[in-house]
């Protein structure tokens, strides 16, 4: 750390020092690389918000990537971050309650669950509630608000950690806007399912602003006795301001404040159906699940500092604190006669269980036999990152670029959970005893993280390399009070401490031919922190690719194979995978995951009057164990070696096509999802569905968009997950109609 802490000073007085030199010709070659169409000046973007910034950017980025822009968004204005993702190919999901609340996606075959194993950032931080200690996704930035999503797959995302096996994701939120602009956009439909979306922002001399105000609400598809309400209800606010120097003079500089709020109560819940009851009904929900619920709230402070000295050296510094806090209280366990069992256990053997899986159905009465834990715990990230971008042209008409970065982070996990006892009377749960304030859960985890990276590329004519270095020195420790120690007197804790410091290499190279046919490859070491136990190893492998881009005619493709061969894969005991919920990593042994991308894009027709564009996209998956071990998460099992790691499907494909015209929008969507193993050793699968989505737009006249859109269109009924506990649906057939009012 102390060498990095001198490198930078030096490299940055090198640099103030070579300006004056490189001045004198920099604009003549700067003319140069815009006559030349393969070299591109736009390629590097140094903003503190994006990691990308653009198609253009994602096309030629030495590594796979892609970049969902404001108008790839608008053609369905997906609520559900799943769908708005199925597009891409190396995307693997599965959903949980239809919506999209608690998505559980995985880039590249990383464990999918709670999206725990990538790097999820919202305008370059990062926002799982904590990274480090505790990664489990219970919040999700909403898609809603974004204007675009980045993702980062293989060796070309070693600039983003901790996670650097699968991907990374960065949702860049509402930017404020040059001039004054307003949006007031809205939707209304099936399960009295709504949304208001209001955003206004100017732009002055000196100084901009920006604020937002989301509101996403739904009475849920599922039934509950005396139509109960199985939705949610989310509001969100954000606002922006803005102040830059002049334009006049040399260095110029910006300062960018940020505020968000996100309140969210849901009546959701882990409990799903058993195989016989879906059959029957697979949106119905079982009366033992009448008090879960989930009371959420998160905030965000960002300042944001850029630092342009010319158009060759920029500073970029980003300050954040997020906090997050959050009581799920849900139904846990079943006591029947005694035996207390897991709710997951009794739903996938109702036979065995038959007395627990009737007080489960409010069909049986019984006093203290519903256990209802209050999963109370609140969450804080913080830190501060900067990054340093450089570049020049060499001999040879060569293009150096460096980015050295440095972010140094703490967060921590708050665990005071408790456990309720309900009986069940004649279909109705009543409380009978209130639980001791810390008995099932009375810990903080934290980390403390110094994390640097340096890119360097290097561009001649066609070829480009992009060697990187990744450095991340990580604490990782855990307070447990007990579970008699609600006061947390601090001679009663038992204290464990991890300390693990690795050194990340990757490489990317891209070669382009012309501007019709390009290969790149890369090689990359994948890497996860462990947990606080001491001595625990990270997860570690290696990370190969190796893609193509080419365009025929009018047909834009990009094939890409990979393959990640883990020597340490690592678990998770989470309870929304049927374990314990105590979040302590295990190792899993080795792994090899590899695989095949497409991406096919085309406008069939373009003209003044029409386009037809079209995309396909196609992602084969194979996710194997190398390793025999046995786990406590039900997903997992007895494992042999040559199982199929669960959840992940071998085939996946997406297809959409639109027609637009100066008036009107309409646009097809198909998405397959294969089948997958919900268990290691494949003896219970997820079946495969097809799912089609529609949505129209009609431009009534200049600032008035009329909307609407179908999901599910031909109303399938199909299984979408086996965990946390027993079977869920998808999304069933909703019409959903609105209008955008543009200032």
């Amino acid at each position: 750390m102390k060498e990095i802490t001198y490198i930078i000073p030096l490299f940055i007085v090198f640099v103030l020092n070579s300006q004056n030199k490189e001045k004198s010709n920099y604009s003549n070659r700067e003319n140069e690389f815009i006559k030349d169409s393969i070299t591109a000046l736009d390629e590097v973007i140094i903003k503190s918000n994006t990691i990308l910034g653009n198609k253009f950017v994602a096309k030629n980025r030495t590594g796979a990537a892609y970049y969902l822009s404001t108008d790839d968004l608008a053609k369905f204005n997906y609520t559900d971050i799943n769908r708005a993702l199925n597009k891409i190919s190396g995307i693997n999901f599965y959903e949980e309650d239809g919506f999209g609340l608690r998505p559980n996606i995985s880039i590249r075959g990383t464990s999918p669950e709670r999206s725990s194993k990538i790097a999820i950032m919202e305008d370059g931080v990062l926002i799982s509630p904590a990274p480090y200690s505790a990664s489990s996704a219970y919040y999700f930035p909403s898609i809603s608000r974004m204007q675009a999503v980045e993702v980062l797959k293989g060796s070309s995302q070693i600039q983003y950690g901790p996670y650097t096996t699968g991907g990374a994701i960065n949702f860049v939120s509402t930017e404020i806007p040059e001039s004054l602009t307003g949006k007031i956009s809205t939707s209304f439909g099936s399960f009295s399912t709504g949304q208001a979306h209001l955003t206004l922002g100017d732009s002055f001399n000196n100084f901009g602003y920006m604020i937002e105000y989301l509101n996403f609400n739904s009475d849920g598809f599922k039934s509950l006795g005396n139509n109960l309400n199985t939705g949610f209800d989310i509001n969100e606010i954000t606002s922006k301001i803005k102040y830059k120097t002049s334009e006049k003079l040399n260095t110029k500089q910006s300062l960018e404040l940020k505020f968000h709020s996100y309140d969210e109560i849901s009546n959701e819940t882990y409990l799903g159906l058993t195989e016989n009851d879906f059959k029957i009904n697979p949106f119905q929900r079982y009366l033992g699940s009448v008090k879960d619920k989930m009371d959420a709230k998160h905030i965000q402070f960002l300042i944001t500092h850029e630092l342009n000295f010319n158009e060759r050296f920029k500073i970029a510094t980003n300050a954040y604190h997020n906090g997050f806090k959050r009581n799920w209280y849900k139904l846990n366990d079943v006591d029947f006669e005694g035996s207390s069992q897991k709710i997951s256990k009794i739903i996938s053997n109702p036979e065995n269980y038959s007395g627990h899986y009737l007080i489960l159905k409010g069909l049986s009465n019984s006093e203290n036999a519903l256990k209802i834990k209050a999963n109370n715990r609140e969450y804080i990230s913080k830190g501060i990152q900067t990054k340093i971008d450089h570049h020049w042209y060499g001999d040879n008409n060569s293009f150096n670029d460096i980015e050295i970065g440095i972010r140094v982070h703490y967060d921590e996990e708050d665990r005071f959970e408790w456990e309720d006892t309900y009986s069940m009377t004649n279909g109705e749960m009543s409380l009978n005893t209130y639980g001791e304030k810390g008995s099932r859960g009375n810990r903080i985890s934290y980390a403390n993280s110094f994390a640097s990276y340096i890119m360097y590329k290097y561009k001649i004519k066609g070829f480009t390399v992009s060697p990187g270095l990744r450095y991340e020195s990580i604490l990782l420790g855990r307070d447990d009070f007990g579970k008699n120690n609600s006061e947390r007197i601090l001679i009663d804790r038992f204290s464990s401490k991890n300390k693990v410091s690795i050194l990340i290499p990757g490489i990317g190279i891209n070669y382009t031919f012309n501007n019709k046919f390009s290969i790149f490859g890369g090689i990359h070491k994948g890497y996860s922190p462990p947990g606080s136990s001491v001595g625990q190893k990270a997860e570690e492998s290696v990370n190969l690719e190796l893609g193509g881009r080419f365009s025929i005619h009018k047909l834009n493709a990009e094939i890409i194979a990979y393959q990640n061969d883990y020597n340490n894969l690592l678990g998770n005991d989470l309870a929304a995978t049927g374990g314990f919920g105590e979040l302590d990593s295990f190792n899993a042994g080795n792994a090899l995951v590899n695989g095949l991308e497409i991406l096919l894009t085309s406008d069939i027709v373009e003209n003044k009057k029409i386009s037809v564009p079209f995309s396909f996209s196609y992602t084969l998956t194979n996710a194997k164990f190398l390793t025999d071990f046995g786990s406590n998460q039900e997903i997992w099992g007895e494992v042999s070696n040559g199982d199929r790691i669960p959840y992940i499907p071998q085939h996946q494909l997406n297809s959409n096509i639109g027609i637009k015209t100066n008036k009107f929008e309409i646009n097809f969507n198909g998405n397959y999802n294969g089948e997958f193993s919900t268990i290691a050793n494949g003896s219970i699968k997820i079946p495969s569905y097809f799912i089609f989505d529609v949505s129209f737009k009609f431009k009534a006249r200049h600032g008035i968009t009329y909307t609407s859109k179908i999901i599910n269109l031909f109303d399938k009924n199909y299984a979408v997950s086996r965990a946390p506990a027993g079977l869920r649906p998808g999304h069933p057939f909703g019409i959903y109609v609105g209008f955008d009012f543009l200032l």
